[in-house]
């Protein structure tokens, strides 16, 4: 059953990501030279925090939301900064593409992303506090997209 859900939201993701980059342009606002700037901006920053993040996980990296059995919990590097710099990188990409495609449809797959990609860090966190005694503690003091914004609960 894990598995099949691990599948189901990295195609689920991957189905809304190739909607944001292929959705017919729309004119829900005028794409002027600043929102193409900001557009590209956020996609360069979303794929380098993303690389940063595939780069920093080493041998802990899976594409599932299911954690490696006995991988290291990696608490460095960008992971120093946020829980999840892969999403995080993907959102900021897919914002960035949303605002260039100026449509309903972009916005709409934009927030089905962001929702798929905080369940899913949701889920796939509640696997690492199982895994790793000292995530909840990790998680206490680090935020899970941006720094210092959606840390969990401290440990009791």
């Amino acid at each position: 059953m894990k598995r099949a859900l691990a599948v189901g939201l990295v195609s689920a993701q991957f189905v809304l990501l190739a909607a944001l980059a292929f959705l017919p342009h729309g004119s829900l606002w005028p794409v002027t030279v600043v929102v193409a700037v900001a557009s590209a901006a956020l996609c360069l920053a979303g794929a380098v925090l993303a690389v940063l993040g595939v780069v920093g996980l080493g041998p802990a990296l899976t594409a599932s939301p299911v954690p490696r059995e006995h991988a290291p919990l990696v608490t460095t590097g960008v992971y120093g900064l946020m829980r999840s710099p892969i999403y995080a990188g993907l959102i900021a990409g897919a914002l960035g593409l949303a605002l260039i495609g100026a449509s309903v449809w972009h916005l709409v797959a934009w927030v089905a992303l962001l929702l798929l990609l905080a369940g899913k860090a949701r889920w796939e966190e509640r696997m690492l506090v199982a895994e790793h005694p000292d995530y909840a503690a990790y998680g206490a003091h680090i935020g899970r997209f941006l720094p210092a914004v959606g840390r969990l609960r401290s440990p009791r």
